[in-house]
Parts: C-alpha cells; structure tokens; sequence
C-alpha cells in the first residue's frame, strides 16, 4: 500500500475529534501515541487496518461533525486546558469535546466558532486565506477622522506593519473596524500605537456568519447554509504552513522564492 492510501498521523488523530493536527502533534511528540503498539514519530503515517492509540486507549470512529457560534462573555479564555478554570470548553459544556477555532482575548466578547472538526480549522485560521472578522471597539477618549485613517492604513505593531482593514466610526469613542489577519491583542496594540486604550472589544462576525441576536453567553449549531458557506469560502484555502510563513511579521520577504510558487499554492485544488 503506497502513500497515497495512508493518511498522516496528525490528520488522522485529529479526524476523530479528539483534538486539532496541532494538538495531535504535541500528543506525538510527547509519546503518547503508538500505532499497532509501537512508539510513533511526527511523519509517520496511518494505513488500513491500523490501530493507533493515545495514552493506551484506542481512537474511536469520528462523532458527528459539530459546529457552533457562541457569544463569549468576557473572563471566558479561550483555551482546552482544563487548569484553566474558566476555559471555554467547560462554559460551553457541550456533550462532544469541541475546541475553539482561533481566539479572542479574555478581556473581549462576541462571536467564536467552536468545533470538533480540525480540518476546517486549519483552512480558516492560515494567515494567507483572508476571511474577514468584524469587530465593534470602544476606546476611552474621543477618536477622529486621523484616528480612522491611521487605523485603516496600518500601524506599525509586532515588528511588522498591519493590513490596510476597512475602519468607520460609530459615534465619539466607538469604530467598527474589519480586519483579515490575527495578530496577538492586533486591535489593542494598534489602539495604544495611537496612544487610546480599548475600553470594549467585541467581535460581530467572523466571515459570513454575524452575531446577530444571540446573547451574551448563549450558543448556537452553525446552520447548514452557513456551513455551505463557509466551506464554498475556505474550498481553496492554503492548508500548509507557506500561508502563514508568507504572511509572517518575521518573514521581510512575502515574495514567493520559486516561480512554481503560484502553480503549488496559487491554483490549490479544491479541498473536500
């Protein structure tokens, strides 16, 4: 049986559910996974017939796919690690082990994906799909048109400059900001570059998905129009590492090194 019939143990492990590929690489890492009883290496790969086990208990075949929006409340962190006694996973307390896709700080509210498919999570968290995030933000002193303009057109922050994002003002301290790229507190250091404070951070809508009247903490299943959606958006997302390697603030060169560039990531075929 060639390659081609076999499937790479992160992505195997994290089909289950169990986890996302990059939770599934630590687990491997750290020895806890062997396949057919034999210690086991990231690479390695699974073919039929194959019994692989995590901490001596066999993978069980995948639950049902779910996928949820939930309105965070703020003082929710947005982590599994259950020493975090405010963890998302445990507020949710959803019958399948989900995981959150991405992150919002524990200071911010609003909308987030949680889900048990870890797939879907890599292709809309690489940093070169530019899936849209909406946010609404109070700051604590009265903001202006160079305010707006500055924000929009990019402000120096974590060694590398921002995105150009689409910035309106609300009212005298409020803006609605759409960003598509995640930096670490991206909103919040670009606030204090400015020298303002963020007072209120909240996520509206994150791609096609808005927030709409769903309560501070409240959740809800992700519709099938909107997983229809999401999955037409992400089709030909970049699910290798070169979309966040390109769009690294370390990286000073985001132009591809080889012209078969374009022909390997550029037309990506068609993801299930």
């Amino acid at each position: 049986m060639n390659n081609s019939e076999s499937t790479n143990l992160n992505k195997f492990i994290s089909s289950t559910g169990i986890c996302s590929r990059r939770e599934a690489e630590k687990l491997i890492v750290a020895g806890r996974v062997t396949i057919n009883g034999k210690p086991t290496q990231l690479g390695n790969r699974v073919f039929e017939g194959d019994i692989v086990k995590v901490d001596g208990k066999p993978l069980k075949a995948k639950p049902k796919t779910i996928y949820i929006a939930l309105n965070k409340p703020v003082g929710i962190v947005c982590t599994t690690d259950s020493k975090e006694r405010k963890n998302i996973v445990k507020f949710v307390g959803h019958p399948q082990r989900l995981f959150p896709i991405g992150r919002l700080d524990k200071p911010s509210e609003g909308l987030i994906f949680l889900t048990n498919d870890g797939d879907i999570v890599n292709k809309i968290l690489r940093a070169g799909n530019n899936h849209e995030k909406e946010y609404i933000v109070t700051v604590n002193k009265e903001i202006n048109e160079r305010f707006i303009t500055r924000m929009g057109n990019g402000i120096p922050i974590l060694g590398t400059v921002t995105k150009k994002c689409k910035v309106t003002q609300i009212n005298s301290n409020t803006f609605k900001i759409i960003l598509t790229q995640g930096l670490n507190r991206q909103i919040r250091r670009m606030c204090e570059y400015l020298g303002y404070e963020v007072t209120k951070l909240k996520r509206t809508r994150i791609m096609n998905v808005a927030l709409g009247s769903l309560k501070i903490g409240d959740w809800r299943e992700l519709s099938s129009h909107e997983m229809d959606k999401i999955n037409e958006l992400v089709k030909t997302s970049v699910k290798t590492e070169e979309a966040s390697k390109e769009k690294s603030p370390n990286n000073k060169k985001n132009k591809p090194k080889s012209k078969n560039y374009k022909s390997k990531f550029g037309r990506q075929r068609r993801s299930r």
